[in-house]
């Protein structure tokens, strides 16, 4: 693996208010780092070791879980059309490309100096808990920067593809040089620091508040989910198994209190902070960040040009000809809600609270925030049961997929079985933008698979995924990871196909996959996405 010592990242990195309040930054910042030496101040820095900034905006937007409602819906930002069309993102807003780039590397940083600070105490054995999630959450913000900002891992190109670089140590200069490590030097450093973190995790440092760190079940499921991205199957269904036990009936989520919670004129938002609570048993990790998440798959026109509406959602997603049967918005323990008016056309699941964080109340200013939940016991389970798959134990890997039915659906079928998702595979056409179904074309290339039982497996467990990761930016990923293309669809105001952007098809390893390093990172020397 490469150290880091060439290409500049820009000291934007630790914070976007411009040179001089970096430069004040970086001035600060040694003599609070030669305080650390107490286990209170190394939690108090760990806070800050969680990105400020989420990627679900990011991800979701450039994925497949949204058509375009033309020019006519005025409802848009200029960075959400760009990230829909792949395009190089120059309207910096506050949950763009660029601020989850900094909000990463500046968690990061927080890491490194918890992480050195415990090594000049002489690593002693009272702060393994400390050390393990320091290392944990500095995996974490890193596999989120190279799953956005590089091509995703596929065993023939991780070790030449550009990946981003793979911070280590506190930085202490002020004019640092770095290059980019490969995918493959990536996801090896993910990969040691999450197996040393595993075991000094202690979920009892954590006192009351365990959700809201990368307790032990979280780290178990990030490291579920590297392995399978890494096609490693045996220890995605390993760590998987550690996160969320064999059997894992008793933490999946309980729908029925969120439905009920989601009732009456404040039913979605109620319905979000519900889905979020820390209480729940499925969430496996809460997170909070500044985002407008909540509004935009929210039941509101902000955004709305850009949604997932009626159309994708009866032909693709949550109301499709789906493995278990196509259902109506009532067909879910936790309704679908759906949204219809002039400019707006959304069908929706509650997954994201918002909330408005006033930093001057007389004058109206502050920041939107939303609390939302990295890792889940279905998203896990989902984990496991695709690994299965590629493991050809069809069987087992129906197992965890009828427990998601059985859990999810008000009616769940008798029959959830194998030989069911074959006839249900076999029974439908390839999806295309003009005609689509539930079953997208997955290019062998990218992860092999077999004709026939593993490819209909496979496209009924991602169909899965989708209905259940829908507007948390996964889908993005599984998009990535199988190769598979999207062509852009404009739809008209009643909701039918108007156009379909043929020339600009998202392909397998298309460069476009890999969003671009922030203009100004780009302009101090760092290398770009190639385009």
């Amino acid at each position: 693996m490469k150290r880091n010592r060439k290409l500049y990242i820009a000291v934007a990195l630790i914070c976007s208010l411009g040179l001089s309040s970096c430069n004040k930054f970086l001035d600060e910042m040694p003599d609070n780092r030669a305080t650390l030496d107490t286990e209170a101040k190394i939690d108090k820095l760990l806070v800050s070791a969680y990105p400020e900034v989420a990627y679900l905006m990011s991800a979701e937007l450039s994925s497949d879980n949204v058509d375009d409602y033309g020019p006519t819906n005025p409802n848009s930002q200029r960075f959400m059309e760009e990230l829909f069309h792949w395009k190089d993102v120059t309207d910096n807003q506050d949950e763009g490309p660029k601020d989850v780039w900094e909000a990463c590397y500046k968690a990061i940083a927080s890491a490194n100096a918890a992480l050195k600070a415990i090594e000049e105490m002489g690593n002693p054995a009272s702060l393994n808990p400390q050390k393990g999630e320091a290392l944990a959450v500095r995996a974490y913000n890193h596999f989120t920067l190279v799953n956005l900002f590089a091509q995703h891992y596929t065993k023939a190109n991780a070790a030449t593809d550009l990946g981003v670089t793979y911070m280590t140590t506190a930085e202490e200069d002020l004019d640092p040089k770095y290059e980019r490590n490969t995918v493959q030097e990536v996801y090896d450093y993910i990969v040691a620091d999450l197996d040393e973190a595993i075991p000094l995790i202690d979920d009892s440092s954590f006192g009351s508040t365990p959700k809201y760190h990368m307790n032990s079940r979280a780290a178990n499921a990030l490291r579920a989910r590297v392995a399978l991205y890494m096609q490693d199957w045996e220890k995605a269904v390993s760590f998987a198994n550690a996160a969320i036990g064999t059997n894992p009936t008793s933490l999946l989520r309980n729908y029925e209190r969120i439905a009920a919670d989601a009732v009456g004129s404040r039913g979605f938002p109620n319905g979000a902070i519900s889905y979020t609570k820390s209480e729940e048993k499925a969430n496996l990790m809460v997170a909070t960040a500044a985002t407008q998440h909540g509004v935009i798959f929210g039941p509101y026109t902000y955004g709305s040009r850009y949604s997932h509406g009626a159309f994708l959602a009866n032909n693709e997603t949550a109301m499709a000809q789906g493995p278990y049967g196509k259902l109506g918005a009532t067909g879910y323990v936790l309704r679908v809600s759906v949204y219809a008016g002039t400019n707006l056309d959304k069908v929706l699941f509650p997954r994201v609270s918002y909330m408005f964080e006033y930093t001057d109340p007389v004058a109206g200013i502050g920041y939107a925030r939303g609390a939302y939940v990295p890792f889940t016991t279905e998203e896990t389970m989902l984990v496991r049961a695709e690994a299965l798959i590629h493991l050809k134990r069809y069987d087992d890997a129906a197992v965890d997929m009828k427990r998601w039915v059985d859990n999810t659906l008000v009616r769940p079928p008798v029959n959830f079985t194998v030989a069911s998702i074959n006839t249900w595979a076999n029974g439908i056409d390839y999806s295309s933008a003009q005609s689509p179904t539930a079953k997208k074309a997955l290019n062998p290339q990218m992860i092999p698979f077999e004709v026939g039982t593993q490819e209909n497996m496979l496209h009924a467990l991602l169909f899965l995924r989708r209905v259940e990761t829908l507007h948390m930016g996964l889908r993005w990923f599984d998009v990535k990871r199988y190769g598979i293309e999207v062509e852009r669809r404009v739809l008209s105001s009643s909701g039918a196909v108007a156009s379909v952007e043929t020339d600009t098809k998202l392909i397998a390893r298309d460069k476009r996959a890999a969003l671009q390093i922030p203009a100004e990172v780009i302009a101090a020397g760092y290398t770009p996405n190639p385009r």
